[in-house]
């Protein structure tokens, strides 16, 4: 993809902003610039149904005067000088946050690393095209699928620069191509649905249009004539697709906003067992084409990678400057920018793998519920209570015996997290990967 980014005149807009935001009475500022731009075709049963194109070029301004802050939001055709006199006068009138400030100067990332982020293959909508129909054809051609979903592809890049009153400017810019598509077997009541979907920052590691079809109709049939299961406790072994959201809970559960708001289950667990022993959890943010990575944080900041969680004890919170001020800590370069403020994430999150294959896992079981899906939003964070409607296959005597559906399984995200074995299948080539995990003493809501 051709690199439509004018980094000399992003870099000069964020820095014209902190200078005006500096005369306009600001004892400090910040300044980003975001320039996006994607390519989108979607088909249904052989016909284009949508074809999308998107640009969009968006700064923030974030001011700071004594101990009070404020933050504005634009695009990058507004008046400069009245964006940065009206966020001068929001932090005046503004209540006092002794935590807010710019991130120390020592910690900046002064040579930010070259994470291959870009990829320069330039992919046409006709190719776009060409791929989503492929797709569905192959997901139409496997025996049971009765009507397609549709099938989608994309290619897009955004840019990035920061600029700072304490002299940093840093950007980067990073490509992303997907794929997706999505069957039907079965008829009437009985229908089903699924999908699969591969996405990379580079063009050439997508997973093959065939094949991407083809797993979602397989998919779509292996789920037919589902059965409910008997309410009681269960073994759950949880598919990658699905453990990706158990690792989300936990990424959320350990951000230190919630825990400065009191908000997250595991606030008082620092330096405590939080997972069964041998669960270790990364964060890597200067992973070479990660799908999170990034060479500097929404700070400036230069972020390393990492250990969490250490067999299964916390030793980390995802920090940004102004909760990690809050909090007594220093910042760890997790500050991401949410419209115009600054809050911290993880970047390429991964709960490690264990030693056993999924097959191995699931064999040792005489009884349990393999997962491939959930939904509903029964999930307290303050809590940890956890409970979500879920669909799969029943496991019986080492084997997937038949497909489930309309069920619920519940438990405590602290309880899930200490029965919690990881399989050895982790793919890394997501921003947060898990592989297989299998949570003991679960309960099902069935018949």
């Amino acid at each position: 993809m051709s690199q439509p980014i004018d980094s000399a005149s992003l870099v000069d807009l964020v820095a014209r902003l902190v200078e005006t935001a500096r005369r306009a009475g600001a004892d400090a500022a910040d300044a980003v610039a975001v320039r996006s731009r994607s390519t989108g075709v979607s088909v249904r049963l052989g016909k284009v149904e949508n074809t999308s194109a998107a640009e969009s070029d968006d700064i923030a301004l974030r001011v700071f005067t004594g101990r009070r802050v404020a933050s504005v939001s634009a695009n990058a055709l507004s008046d400069i000088d009245a964006l940065a006199e009206r966020a001068v006068a929001m932090a005046k009138a503004s209540p006092e946050d002794p935590y807010q400030r710019l991130a120390d100067p020592a910690l900046l990332a002064r040579e930010p690393a070259d994470l291959d982020l870009f990829d320069a293959t330039e992919i046409s909508p006709e190719r776009l095209r060409e791929d989503a129909l492929t797709m569905e054809a192959a997901a139409l051609a496997v025996p049971g699928v009765t009507n397609s979903a549709g099938a989608g592809a994309s290619a897009g890049m955004g840019g990035l620069v920061l600029a700072t009153s304490d002299g940093f400017v840093g950007q980067y810019i990073a490509t992303r191509f997907s794929r997706s598509a999505s069957a039907l077997a079965g008829a009437g009541t009985a229908m089903e649905r699924d999908h699969d979907f591969s996405s990379r920052l580079h063009f050439s590691e997508l997973d093959p249009v065939d094949g991407i079809g083809r797993k979602a109709g397989e998919r779509a049939v292996r789920r037919l004539n589902p059965r409910k299961a008997k309410t009681g406790p269960v073994t759950v072994v949880f598919d990658p697709r699905v453990a990706r959201g158990i690792a989300g809970h936990l990424a959320g559960a350990i951000n230190g906003a919630s825990v400065a708001r009191k908000t997250s289950f595991l606030r008082d667990y620092m330096g405590r067992q939080v997972a069964s022993a041998g669960i270790t959890v990364t964060d890597e943010p200067l992973k070479v084409r990660g799908q999170s990575s990034r060479p500097f944080d929404g700070e400036g900041v230069a972020g390393e990678r990492l250990v969490m969680i250490e067999d299964g004890v916390l030793a980390h919170w995802f920090l940004s400057t102004s909760v990690a001020g809050e909090l007594g800590l220093r910042t760890n370069g997790r500050g991401v920018r949410a419209a115009s403020s600054v809050v911290p994430s993880s970047t390429n999150l991964a709960i490690e793998p264990g030693t056993r294959s999924p097959r191995d896992m699931i064999g040792a079981l005489k009884s349990g519920f393999y997962v491939t899906e959930v939904f509903g939003q029964g999930v307290d964070m303050v809590t940890g209570d956890y409970s979500r409607g879920a669909s799969g296959f029943w496991i019986e005597n080492g084997e997937l015996a038949y497909p489930v559906s309309e069920v619920t399984i519940a438990g405590n995200l602290k309880d899930m997290f200490m029965a919690m074995a990881p399989a050895d299948d982790l793919d890394r080539n997501f921003g947060t990967a898990t592989p297989t995990l299998l949570i003991e003493g679960m309960t099902l809501a069935g018949e």
